[in-house]
């Protein structure tokens, strides 16, 4: 039976008929992966806040939390395998536990989402002006973070073949990127010993340098998701079931490998290492990156930097309206209707992917009146993500706690359980270590931002199920719990 009529089963089994354009390609869906979780991006954004809470040791972070996720992406690998559904955390949550659970899942994750996409807008707003040469205020990053959310969204709507093919090109530009600029300062810009990824002077040392190295911890954790994305499109790639479990433990390897790479090359590179990590340098990239290339080295560098904004806001709008499209087309939000109708030209949500622009620019809006957007939108981002990816890990757990054998084309076999369990054990862990509040002096609500943001998207989500009863749309024959 060819790939495509296989697939087509077995989503007929799972009781959905698909009328996306299933043309993306096992490389440019791991592309996808990649750009969503963005290693230039992830650590150009965040390496100026973790040098100042942890010190260069906050280097081992990138291996250690690429470890627990990657016990998580061999989690969702067995679960996508048996459910390559479009969405994502939504109908695995929904066939592993049931509606409530994968409502409350989906809106999380949902909110999570919306909210990353804020925050690499934010992020990429500064490295745009650096690009123009041009000083600019927090309303000019407002408005270059608003249009470039608008312009990814007008790519998007352009259909999943011009989203593959340039999630391909961002992947290429950001891998040599990273490749080659990390080479360079390796090779050519090394002003540190590699001594100083053990060298935890200000922060304590042995036991006492633990918290240091936890808050630090939070950048790494903002690297390490994306992978989810690959399964977010999974009726739009052939033989899904044996492809996205591959691109997603791919991402892990490739993605977090390059992160590691780029962390550790401008570590050895900063020419002013104290000034770095006391906070008075406020932009360690940007210096350590001029420093090393003068300014048109800078600006090149720069541009390819752009790219992988772009192309990571592309990969995330892309997964944010599948999950959104995945919720409607079962009734589980308001305005279903219109959310899961796609395109009849380019087979894509419409409505879902207008509305993942929209939603993040508003948060984006919100960043010209936050004192620290970029670490305030980041940080709602990254707990709303490991919340709702817990859910999912606990999901897997309760589901074989009640039999559940695992029946897709990749399976743990008999390491299933430890895995999910080891899993779990490290979310929960990264969890509690984000929600753990650090600045006894600073006012509650900046000590319990997370945990408040956390309880009100929970909040706010319990309500809505209370009041609309939205899961009680989603017909029987998707609600089974796994078995």
């Amino acid at each position: 039976m060819p790939p495509h009529d296989s697939d087509a089963e077995q989503l007929k089994a799972l009781g959905y008929v698909s009328h996306f354009d299933r043309s993306m390609s096992f490389w440019e869906n791991f592309s996808l992966g990649f750009t969503y979780l963005s290693p230039v991006v992830g650590v150009y954004s965040v390496f100026a806040m973790a040098l100042r809470a942890g010190g260069p040791p906050m280097f081992w972070n990138y291996l250690l939390v690429g470890l627990g996720q990657l016990l998580v992406c061999l989690v969702f690998g067995e679960v996508v395998s048996q459910y390559p559904i479009s969405g994502g955390l939504y109908p695995w949550s929904l066939r592993l536990v049931g509606r409530k659970w994968a409502w409350m899942a989906a809106w999380i994750y949902g909110w999570a989402l919306f909210t990353t996409v804020a925050a690499v807008a934010v992020g990429g707003a500064p490295f745009m002006s650096a690009l123009l040469g041009v000083e600019m205020g927090p309303g000019a990053f407002t408005l270059i973070a608003i249009a470039m959310i608008a312009f990814t969204t007008a790519l998007n709507l352009s259909g999943t073949k011009l989203l593959g093919r340039v999630a391909m090109f961002g992947f290429f530009c950001e891998l040599i990127g990273a490749i080659l600029v990390g080479g360079y300062l390796l090779i050519a810009a090394r002003h540190q010993p590699l001594s100083i990824l053990f060298d935890t002077t200000g922060f304590g040392s042995g036991v006492s340098y633990l918290p240091a190295l936890f808050a630090s911890s939070v950048a790494a954790m903002f690297c390490y998701y994306g992978f989810e994305a690959c399964g977010d499109v999974a009726e739009e790639t052939p033989n899904a079931g044996v492809a996205i479990p591959k691109s997603m433990r791919m991402t892990i390897y490739v993605g977090g490998g390059a992160a590691t790479f780029v962390c550790l090359a401008l570590l050895l590179a900063i020419p002013d290492l104290r000034a770095a990590v006391s906070g008075a340098d406020k932009d360690p990239v940007a210096t350590t990156l001029q420093a090393a290339m003068g300014m048109t080295g800078f600006r090149v560098v720069i541009a390819v930097v752009m790219v992988s904004f772009l192309s990571c806001l592309l990969s995330l709008q892309a997964a944010a309206s599948r999950l959104l499209f995945s919720f409607a087309r079962d009734g589980m939000i308001f305005g279903s209707g219109t959310l899961k109708k796609l395109s009849p030209n380019t087979r894509v949500p419409v409505a879902a992917l207008i509305a993942t622009g929209v939603v993040p620019a508003a948060i984006a809006g919100l960043g010209y009146w936050l004192q620290d957007a970029i670490n305030t939108i980041i940080s709602s981002a990254a707990i709303g993500i490991y919340v709702s990816f817990q859910m999912v890990v606990l999901g897997a757990l309760m589901a074989r706690a009640r039999g559940w054998r695992p029946a897709g084309k990749f399976t743990l076999g008999r390491w299933g359980w430890a895995v999910n369990a080891a899993a779990f054990a490290y979310g929960s862990g990264a969890v509690l270590n984000m929600l753990w509040p650090r600045a006894p002096e600073a006012p509650w609500y900046v000590n319990y931002a997370m945990l408040l943001t956390v309880v009100v998207t929970a909040g706010t989500g319990a309500a809505y199920m209370l009041i609309g009863k939205p899961h009680h749309a989603v017909q029987q024959r998707v609600d089974a719990p796994a078995s």
